[in-house]
């Protein structure tokens, strides 16, 4: 029987569902060490996850009889997707059930940022009444640019049509953009004409860095950045100096590369900056959601031999 070791605190609604279900075995720890991961991943026949629990070639290798490893979430950056498929394991995601959470989130960042809410509530706090300190700018009239154009960005896209903004939107993918009303424009162009610009792209080698010297330079005086995707995408040095110089008015950032930051990051308490601990998935509807899709995609692939939203798709060639 087909035994599913759930190393991580997912939502109990999603231990209830695998634990209901006629034909598996579930045992649920809660988060695990990697060291008892190791120690305990050896009997099983699938995993589910959130980001705090790393599956690491050491965890493929300790785990003979692992088939698949569901991911509640999107980004899968804590998996060793070559190694899985060296083992011929299969990894899922969740990948629509923390967008309007993000979304919202990232909406969330870009009016604190416009609005320096965060600066005018630790002013009040600290005793002081600063209202011509914080004077911020309208989100209406303003053109925003979505870096990457796929469920995220196209909610976030709903929702600043709705403030009145002009929105533009960069994807490599051409399907991206259909049935969806939105100017597709290349980078150059993106970064010339937004006014505040939002990161939704994956971390690949042509976006590891993106935010840098060079594309800084070719945006507008002015601009401001939000990053609620994946902190690689921005080079923490060359914005902070686009900060300290004024060329960049403020960011305002979800997202870490490491996470947590390193005690010598520039952008940490740098003035304009503002801070969230990756709180963007953080809401519980979010949790609910991914964690019920994850135990929903373990149940079809183990009982039923079905796997959906398959993020190495080489592996099904090897397990026929």
């Amino acid at each position: 029987m087909p035994h599913v070791l759930i190393p991580d605190n997912v939502h109990q609604k999603a231990i209830d569902m695998v634990t209901n279900a006629n034909g598996l075995i579930v045992s649920a720890p809660g988060k695990l060490s990697q060291a008892d991961l190791i120690a305990q991943v050896g009997a099983a026949n699938a995993l589910i996850i959130r980001s705090g629990v790393k599956i690491t070639p050491d965890v493929f290798a300790a785990a003979p009889n692992l088939s698949i490893v569901a991911r509640a979430g999107v980004g899968v950056d804590n998996i060793d997707l070559e190694s899985a498929t060296e083992h011929g394991v299969v990894v899922v995601n969740t990948p629509g059930g923390n967008t309007i959470s993000t979304a919202e989130h990232t909406f969330g960042l870009m009016l604190a940022l416009a609005r320096h809410i965060p600066q005018g509530h630790a002013s009040l706090k600290a005793g002081r009444w600063d209202r011509k300190l914080f004077s911020g700018v309208e989100l209406r009239g303003k053109t925003l640019g979505l870096v990457g154009f796929g469920r995220i960005g196209k909610a976030v896209a709903v929702r600043a049509k709705a403030f009145d903004m002009t929105v533009i939107a960069y994807d490599p993918e051409d399907s991206a953009f259909d049935d969806f009303d939105i100017e597709r424009v290349d980078l150059d162009t993106l970064y010339a004409e937004a006014d505040f610009i939002s990161l939704h792209a994956p971390i690949i080698d042509s976006t590891h860095g993106m935010i840098n010297a060079e594309s800084l330079a070719k945006m507008k005086d002015g601009v401001r950045i939000v990053n609620a995707a994946r902190g690689g995408l921005i080079n923490d040095a060359d914005l902070a100096e686009g900060i300290q110089s004024g060329k960049v008015i403020g960011a305002a950032l979800d997202v870490f590369d490491p996470e947590p930051p390193a005690d010598d990051n520039p952008l940490i308490n740098l003035e304009g900056v503002i801070h969230t601990p990756h709180l963007a998935a953080s809401t519980s509807d979010a949790q609910i959601t991914v964690a019920v899709e994850a135990a929903q995609l373990i149940i079809d692939a183990l009982l039923h031999g079905s796997f959906e939203n398959v993020v190495n798709p080489a592996v099904l060639e090897t397990i026929g």
